[in-house]
């Protein structure tokens, strides 16, 4: 033991004397330490995060891409809700054959499952993208359906007021400095509220229909939906309490788009006249 001591105490003096002597690390201060962490985070099991952005890039990119899917997404449904009301034999076609409404339904009860509760198909491309256009088709098909029972004119000037109202709100949630995301809590009751109330007039309305009653529900679930298309969009910008994942490009257009297509069923609702 004496000797191992020995024999250490003598390498290091030889290597001292050698002008080699061994210099061990000092340990990092706090500043350094905590350097690498003030970076943004961006959490894989969480799509809601209180990050901050600091790269104004990453942001530019992430909204560009939502917007890009967003566009293809409501030509597609413009498309086929043009195609439902303005050609007589498809309108119809599809009106006399109900199945494919019912069946279009099942699909996208599935495919919005799929994309809201399961994080890794709608983060592994390509299904993600296949699943949004899987969900597209067939939210674009049920809302055809439902505008060729509406008049022509009808149809066009809701899709102009939803138009109007979706890009008023937009522009808005970019320029106002109010935060809509830190009322979650309140939509979250506010669609609780609607989701009872719409429970209540699908037994009350097949007994006896009351024009009032359906009306002032439909013009609530426009608000509704109005106010969660500040919400969605607010979260895409990044710079308010809650922000949205830059990975959550796919859940992100899902939202919006079924936010629009929302405000106009309720503007048709409201504003439409069913055809004779």
């Amino acid at each position: 033991m004496t000797q191992g001591k020995l024999s250490l105490a003598n390498k290091t003096t030889s290597g001292s004397a050698s002008g080699e002597a061994l210099v061990l690390p000092t340990p990092p201060s706090y500043e350094e330490a905590t350097a690498s962490t003030s970076a943004p985070c961006y959490s894989d099991v969480e799509m809601l995060t209180e990050f901050t952005w600091d790269d104004r890039n990453i942001r530019r990119v992430f909204i560009r891409k939502v917007y890009s899917i967003l566009m293809i997404q409501l030509l597609v449904t413009l498309a086929i809700v043009a195609i439902f009301t303005f050609c007589d034999p498809v309108k119809d076609y599809i009106q006399a054959n109900p199945g494919w409404y019912w069946a279009s339904y099942a699909v996208f009860f599935v495919t919005y499952l799929t994309l809201s509760c399961c994080s890794a198909p709608r983060r592994q491309f390509p299904w993600n993208l296949i699943l949004l256009a899987i969900f597209t088709l067939s939210l674009s098909y049920m809302t055809g359906m439902l505008s060729s029972f509406y008049n022509t004119k009808s149809v066009v000037m809701c899709l102009g007021i939803t138009a109007a109202v979706c890009l008023i709100v937009t522009v808005f949630s970019f320029q106002t400095k109010f935060d809509v995301t830190q009322y979650h809590g309140v939509l979250f009751i506010f669609c609780m509220v609607m989701f009872v109330s719409g429970l209540m007039l699908a037994f009350v309305l097949p007994f006896q229909y009351v024009p009032w009653l359906d009306a002032t529900y439909a013009a609530l679930g426009a608000i509704l939906f109005t106010m969660f298309l500040a919400f969605d969009t607010q979260l895409l910008m990044g710079n308010k309490r809650y922000s949205m994942s830059p990975e959550e490009y796919v859940f992100a257009t899902l939202n919006i788009y079924l936010d629009v297509i929302y405000i106009f069923s309720f503007f048709l609702q409201i504003f439409g006249t069913k055809q004779e």
